[in-house]
């Protein structure tokens, strides 16, 4: 790189200046009131994907989205990273829905579908190879290319983590007492479009799920 090429940081850098100013002008009263604080009110559980930045495909504003963002969007319960942000911004922030989302195109997912070695990675992707090892066989049954098996898994891995959401014991506090609700969704990054996925559950499943989670 030339010494008067700018760099990505600086670049960055230099957009931020050029929003802030726009910001200031424009709609000062955004920035007066986060400085004061936040109280967004839906947490964002999504992949670390460049592609998908949360705030900007919801069409919102800084200070709307509590955000958790990981490789894959993977949530084991045993993560101490996501549940303390679940903890925080339900027990704490007290939004009012919580948002897991997948993405097509997810080199994460891939990575599950396919056998190569990637190292420590391949430990955090274990709970999508165990959804490979569930499924797969009727995925192939049923006749489906290598892109729909991927597409399959991205849902089917929002659905494990809206699930572990759940059963989070501030969740079914906050869920009880406030409504508090849990919500799945894909983004496709060919189209920019979110399509929800289908989360439903029984009565009795919920109530079961209150009767094993609830601490205090």
């Amino acid at each position: 790189m030339s010494d008067n090429q700018e760099t990505p940081l600086q670049h960055a850098l230099s957009s931020n200046k050029s929003w802030a100013s726009h910001t200031s002008s424009n709609n000062s009263a955004l920035l007066e009131k986060n400085s004061k604080g936040q109280s967004p009110q839906i947490l964002w559980i999504g992949c670390s994907d460049s592609r998908v930045p949360e705030t900007t495909i919801l069409g919102l504003q800084p200070g709307d989205v509590f955000v958790h963002r990981n490789i894959a969007n993977v949530l084991p319960p045993t993560d101490l990273s996501s549940q303390a942000v679940i903890t925080y911004a339900v027990a704490h922030l007290k939004v009012k829905q919580v948002v897991v989302c997948g993405h097509t195109s997810c080199g994460g997912v891939a990575a599950a579908l396919g056998n190569g070695r990637l190292g420590v990675i391949d430990t955090w992707l274990l709970p999508l190879r165990q959804l490979r090892k569930k499924h797969k066989a009727s995925w192939d049954k049923e006749g489906l290319s290598g892109e729909d098996q991927k597409l399959r898994l991205v849902e089917e891995n929002v659905r494990q983590g809206v699930q572990t959401v759940r059963e989070h014991h501030d969740v079914v506090a906050a869920a009880k007492e406030r409504g508090l609700s849990v919500h799945g969704l894909v983004y496709d990054v060919g189209s920019g479009q979110l399509k929800e996925v289908e989360c439903s559950e029984a009565e009795e499943e919920g109530k079961a799920r209150e009767e094993a989670f609830t601490v205090s």
